[in-house]
């Protein structure tokens, strides 16, 4: 069964873009994508309960149209080292990808945000408790953006 028909890499950011920050920008425009295979895509799903007939945003359960960043790539202006790739990637509907933002998944669906599970379906919360958390061996990939770009070449990265 074709998986990859599900997936959709996240759109990278370019440098010149206005729709988010100089920083967020650059940050998303060094970082490396990995664009996941056929298997990937079909164990990424089977790991949030998911197959091809059941494709559904993970944190609502609502039809998913995109692939959301679990772990934020920027957060306060600093890259967080986390990458886009699948193993840092779900299922999200538009309104739940939009109401997260850049926040961490866990801090976002316990929050108080107008969509956030606390607020939408207090089911779906238990239920989403299951998402991978940061840096618990999940397979995401860390990188220390130093080691991509020569700080002393970027003075972004002195933060």
């Amino acid at each position: 069964m074709d998986y990859l028909s599900l997936f959709r890499m996240p759109t990278p950011m370019k440098i010149t873009g206005r729709s988010s920050s100089i920083t967020n920008s650059f940050i998303n425009s060094i970082i490396p994508i990995i664009v996941p295979t056929n298997e990937q895509v079909k164990e990424a799903l089977e790991i949030l309960g998911m197959d091809h007939d059941s494709f559904q945003c993970a944190y609502c359960g609502a039809t998913a149209s995109e692939w959301d960043h679990l772990r934020p790539l920027v957060l306060n202006k600093k890259p967080t080292g986390y990458i886009s790739e699948i193993h840092n990637l779900v299922p999200a509907c538009g309104k739940c990808n939009q109401s997260k933002g850049n926040k961490p998944w866990h801090t976002w669906i316990t929050s108080s945000a107008k969509l956030s599970a606390t607020n939408l379906r207090r089911d779906s919360l238990t239920a989403n408790m299951a998402l991978p958390g940061d840096r618990d061996g999940s397979g995401a990939t860390w990188w220390l953006v130093s080691q991509i770009v020569d700080a002393t070449e970027c003075p972004v990265l002195s933060w």
